[in-house]
């Protein structure tokens, strides 16, 4: 993430999985990492992997502008959290809802986390979905993303907003999976 600290760097990947000119709905998915006491934390790196539009993941480097990955850094910015600028996924599957693959990774973990968003306005993928219904139905709301009109958190862009909190531990617990 050199770019992201201001290093005189190209970064590799960036908190963008897709370009301003790939078709389908411009969301920023937006949140913090908290801790096992509820603190934020300022070292967390996120990292999604998502369909496009359509449903399809990116095979190989495409000219189209979806990336279909992105990275985040939760240290730089000033209410640390992660901020991502996407499209919104199309379901990959008859028995999948829309979603985005997570990892967090911190410094003291000594494994990565694996989880999934999925988005709180698509009810009726989400009871058919296959992963998210084997989750325990008290805990699958630690995987739902909420829906909220307005600025994405930077200046120079607005839209759709979906809020993500990652909790490592606690009673409100992100759902992990064990891959």
């Amino acid at each position: 993430m050199p770019e992201q600290y201001n290093f005189d760097l190209k970064s590799l990947f960036t908190a963008s999985a897709a370009d301003r000119e790939v078709p389908g709905e411009h969301i920023a998915i937006v949140g913090n990492v908290f801790d096992a006491e509820g603190k934020v934390v300022n070292d967390a790196l996120i990292e999604i992997a998502q369909a496009d539009a359509n449903g399809h993941y990116v095979q190989e480097a495409r000219e189209s502008g979806f990336r279909g990955f992105a990275r985040c850094d939760t240290g730089t910015d000033p209410k640390l959290r992660f901020i991502f600028d996407t499209v919104k996924p199309g379901a990959a599957a008859a028995d999948s809802a829309p979603h985005l693959d997570v990892i967090v990774l911190m410094r003291v973990m000594l494994l990565h986390c694996y989880s999934r968003i999925y988005f709180e306005d698509e009810e009726t993928a989400n009871a058919k979905d296959t992963v998210l219904q084997s989750v325990p139905a008290e805990r699958r709301h630690t995987l739902i993303a909420k829906r909220e009109a307005g600025a994405a958190g930077k200046p120079d862009e607005s839209g759709m907003i979906y809020r993500f909190d990652v909790h490592l531990r606690g009673s409100n617990e992100t759902v992990f999976f064990d891959l």
